[in-house]
């Protein structure tokens, strides 16, 4: 064994070669495992291994300090000197100091299993799941439907250290679970999707079930014109939406007036009551089955990140209270320039305080007419001073009569604002662990009720499936 492969040895020794004034060395150690299927039958699948390693340094100087930020994958013992004398080169020479410099973070206790062997991840994690779903693509088959899908774990071991002593690890299970159920015309189609730390508590058969009962909706075609109509955003939809709330909400870009946080005349809209439903979101790196990393991991500095900030703890953070804007997303420079307290981001994103209704309760007791959404996709910005935004409905609109589903409806454009909808909305039913369609690739840990919107826009009938 190389007298440097493992991840905390790798760590100890970039920091050793470090000429700077400060340095940060990240390890991420990754393992995934993925099975995909079509024509309910499996059709391939993997086990991959990785390791990148990024080196921020730091340059003091009579202007203030600079950093440098390199990463690389798949590196070895000869590849650190290297990497690291990028990252001082990359300091010494950047056009001036890093705006976001501050001092490196320091005085947290060292993690007790910073020396361990990074945690792993392989095929033995669907040993449950894989059984079931065959059984799964059985029913279907015999039921005329086909399926379509795939299954991804994957688990990062993380060991950050830095030249002010921090020594800190977390490891984050990711799994996703994406399921589509299709007529054998390929003419209905419906999906869903499952976020899981170890694929335990996913239920194929539970899945195919729900997605049989949308194909059998599917089989009455109604076409809608554009219009507002209620409509009942399932968990996964109101995710994708306050995902993207979450994301334009720093602090500095509202105080500069650039955000629908801005407040008219100047400063934010902190304080004010942006729902009338009693709905708190809020992130929480300790939230059970959405755990995630308890500390600042920055491989970069950006809007709401800053690479300075590496290891500063992180605690449960509401952004909104009781329909009330109480926190926007700082670093410690952005807390400074904004004179806001420090509130970095989470990786977790959980929307509660709605009622005890499922989705299926809260359509058995819609009166008259409304919609219900499975999902959205290609979701886009039009207006950042509002945070309007455009995206389509996919994979099966449905109208709801009296309570009851009637059948499908052609797909939409929308045009709306998550914020808005929040002001608009008339209920929240029971938050659960949810996928979300959009940016499952990147946002997987989220906690979501149903909300019910008595106006939604839906402002053109889109062709899309």
């Amino acid at each position: 064994m190389n007298r440097v492969s493992k991840p905390h040895e790798i760590v100890e020794r970039a920091l050793e070669l470090s000429t700077a004034d400060g340095c940060v060395v990240i390890a991420d150690e990754e393992s995934s495992a993925n099975l995909r299927w079509a024509g309910n039958a499996l059709t391939t699948n993997g086990v991959t291994r990785g390791r990148t390693l990024t080196v921020i340094a730091t340059v003091d100087g009579a202007q203030g300090t600079a950093s440098g930020v390199v990463s690389r994958s798949a590196v070895t013992a000869d590849d650190l000197e290297p990497l690291v004398r990028a990252a001082e080169a990359a300091a010494r020479g950047a056009a001036g100091p890093a705006e976001d410099a501050q001092p490196l973070v320091g005085g947290v206790p060292v993690s007790p299993d910073f020396a361990d062997a990074p945690a792993e991840t392989g095929s033995d994690v669907f040993a449950e799941f894989a059984p079931a779903l065959g059984d799964a693509f059985a029913r279907a088959r015999s039921g005329g439907r086909e399926l379509y899908g795939f299954a991804h774990h994957q688990l990062t071991s993380t060991y950050l250290g830095t030249s002010t002593g921090l020594r800190l690890r977390h490891d984050q299970p990711n799994g996703t679970l994406e399921l589509n159920a299709k007529s054998p015309d390929r003419t209905r189609s419906t999906w869903a999707g499952h976020s899981t730390r170890d694929f335990k508590d996913v239920d194929p058969a539970g899945l195919d079930a729900e997605l049989a009962q949308r194909l059998r909706w599917a089989e009455r075609r109604i076409e809608l014109p554009a219009g507002r109509y209620e409509t009942l955003l399932p968990p996964t939809a109101v995710a994708d939406l306050l995902i993207y709330q979450l994301w334009s909400s720093t602090a500095r870009d509202a105080a500069e007036g650039r955000t629908v946080f801005s407040k008219p005349g100047g400063g934010t809209r902190l304080g004010e009551t942006l729902s009338e439903l009693p709905l708190s979101l809020r992130s929480d790196p300790h939230a059970p089955g959405l755990e995630s990393a308890p500390f600042v991991i920055a491989h970069a500095s950006g809007d709401g990140a800053s690479v300075f900030d590496n290891g500063l703890p992180l605690t449960s953070t509401d952004w909104i209270r009781d329909g009330r804007l109480e926190h926007l997303t700082t670093t410690r420079h952005t807390a400074g320039l904004t004179g806001l307290p420090v509130a970095p981001a989470i990786d977790n994103l959980l929307l509660e305080g709605g009622g005890e209704r499922s989705l299926e309760e809260m359509v058995a007791a819609t009166t008259g007419r409304g919609l219900l959404l499975t999902c959205m996709w290609y979701i886009r910005e039009v207006d950042p001073a509002t945070l309007l935004l455009t995206g389509l409905t996919r994979d099966g609109v449905y109208l709801v009569e009296d309570g009851e589903v009637v059948g499908e409806v052609n797909n939409f454009r929308f045009n709306e604002s998550p914020v808005d909808l929040l002001s608009r909305a008339t209920e929240a039913g029971r938050t659960e662990k949810t996928l979300p369609r959009e940016w499952g690739d990147w946002f997987t840990r989220a906690a979501m009720p149903a909300l019910r919107i008595p106006d939604f826009n839906m402002s053109s009938v889109s062709a899309g499936v």
